[in-house]
């Protein structure tokens, strides 16, 4: 428990430090004198670095054994963190932050299988919510963080410095806790290298495609075509290599369950809802009132501390008899739905107080919908296939994530156009009857803002619907039963035997 609670501290460091970096990156380009262009790419190669290692953390844990990985990989953190304020060469600067992209990534993955290999039925449950945070506490409470840093401290430093005590507290714990265990070198000769060789390059370009599109306009681009044609084929390659491989990193052939095919397309679409509650609010309130990360903390505060009782609450109701996972699900849809529409009302007189209700909805909807979901896709695997579902499901959380952005993204800049252009016309109709109109600059700045209004709520709009579309979804899985708490503990569920 003590392990699995130092690999919990690290995997939300992990979160953080990407989200906080994201955040930051304006006072970090104003520090470092770096263009936007170049900045950009910061969280790209650090977004990039994550999925890679999302496919293939929990065979090097199995391999390695979960302690000494882990341990290896907090280091490899805690110094990238350390030196990375000090660097000044562009292209080195890239590279440390892909590399710690790298490290971070693979705590999340080792953070759902430890919970599955090391926690019996009695408690596991309690153990997903903790998982379940990584999506639903590290992302809102990333927004205070960066404020924090940046306006309380005024030190850009700490949004990467940030990750080196935590590290050390997680590091203590997984060195203390977790079991001893010799490394597995007859793996080595088993694994789909192959497969790797094309799943590694296929991750990355996807990543770079999904991050970059939006600002360089996608297919107008030649490298996000490029990198787009060739990550998909390369991935193409990369599935047909574990699907016939005897040792794969991913087991595909689990997606035949209805619970696991149909859990792991609404985790996807759900990650790209969930950014209802973090992204469209910040990027109201930054563009219109241009408020700082610490002046909208409170936003994300409000869906990030409930996190701390909520997902365990969950958990709770999910061990009742009487309890349907499905409906929890369902139930927590409805509340994530409610919000959007809240989001949909949304005027230029908006400040942090209308979001309120918004954020509110979302604190309860995120942990019923997100702990619910991972149960009724966890409860229908053996123990020997936990390494391979937390690889797939962790693949398609970072994927999901990145997939949001960029659509969400899109469909903001897409409808900014339009109502920019909509209220263009009627200006001109307008001017037609009115003999005086207001100066160019100022009527420019007016569209301006209110197109991005009537677009953020379009945005709103959009991720309500779906959210809505995933009930169906979620009612069409099979119910599963409540685990009996009653039941003796076996010893084997709690013992360091290898998964895998």
């Amino acid at each position: 428990m003590t392990g699995l609670v130092g690999i919990f501290i690290a995997a939300m460091t992990a979160g953080l430090n990407n989200r906080v970096g994201a955040l930051a990156l304006v006072d970090v380009r104003g520090a470092l004198g770096l263009g936007l262009d170049d900045a950009s790419w910061l969280t790209t190669v650090y977004s990039a670095g994550e999925l890679i290692a999302m496919p293939f953390a929990a065979w090097f844990g199995i391999t390695l054994s979960i302690r000494r990985f882990v341990l290896w990989m907090l280091g490899a953190c805690t110094l990238v963190a350390v030196i990375l304020p000090f660097i000044r060469a562009p292209d080195l600067l890239l590279a440390l932050r892909f590399v710690q992209g790298i490290a971070a990534g693979t705590t999340i993955p080792l953070l759902m299988m430890a919970a599955l290999k090391f926690l019996p039925p009695t408690i596991r449950l309690h153990g997903l919510a903790l998982y379940a945070m990584t999506a639903t506490f590290a992302p809102n409470l990333a927004i205070w963080l960066a404020g924090y840093w940046m306006d309380g401290l005024v030190d850009w430093r700490w949004a990467y410095w940030q990750f080196v005590p935590l590290a050390a507290v997680a590091g203590g714990l997984v060195a203390w806790g977790m079991p001893r265990e010799p490394i597995g070198m007859s793996r080595f000769g088993q694994a789909n290298w192959t497969g790797m060789a094309c799943g590694v390059p296929a991750l990355g370009l996807i990543a770079v495609a999904l991050d970059q599109g939006v600002r360089l306009d996608w297919f107008h681009s030649p490298m996000i075509t490029v990198s787009l044609a060739a990550g998909l084929a390369l991935l193409g390659a990369y599935l047909l290599t574990e699907w016939y491989h005897p040792a794969p990193f991913m087991k595909l052939q689990i997606l035949a369950r209805r619970n696991l095919a149909l859990g792991f397309t609404l985790f996807v679409v759900l990650l790209v809802v969930l950014l209802s509650g973090s992204l469209l609010p910040a990027s109201y309130l930054g563009a219109l009132h241009d408020y700082r990360p610490r002046q909208m903390a409170s936003i994300g505060l409000i869906v990030a501390l409930p996190q701390l009782v909520l997902g365990s609450m969950v958990a709770i109701v999910l061990y009742q008899k009487w309890a349907d996972a499905r409906v929890v699900l369902s139930s927590g849809l409805l509340l994530i739905a409610l919000a959007c529409f809240s989001g949909t009302q949304l005027t230029s007189d908006w400040n942090r107080d209308q979001f309120v209700v918004a954020q509110t909805l979302q604190a309860f909807g995120q942990p019923m919908a997100v702990v619910s979901m991972l149960f009724l896709c966890t409860s229908v695997v053996q123990p020997r296939e936990g390494p391979y579902v937390s690889g797939t499901i962790n693949t398609l959380r970072a994927f999901g994530s990145l997939l949001g952005v960029a659509l969400v993204g899109q469909l903001v800049s897409v409808r900014h156009r339009f109502h920019a252009e909509m209220l263009l016309d009627h200006v001109a109709l307008a001017g037609n009857v009115f003999p005086v109109t207001p100066e160019p600059s100022r009527l420019a700045g007016v569209i301006g803002q209110q197109a991005a209004v009537l677009s953020i709520a379009d945005a709103y709009r959009v991720l309500g619907v779906l959210a809505l579309l995933l009930i169906p979804l979620a009612l069409w899985m099979n119910r599963i039963p409540a685990p009996d708490v009653r039941a003796p503990v076996p010893r084997a569920s709690v013992s360091a035997t290898p998964l895998g």
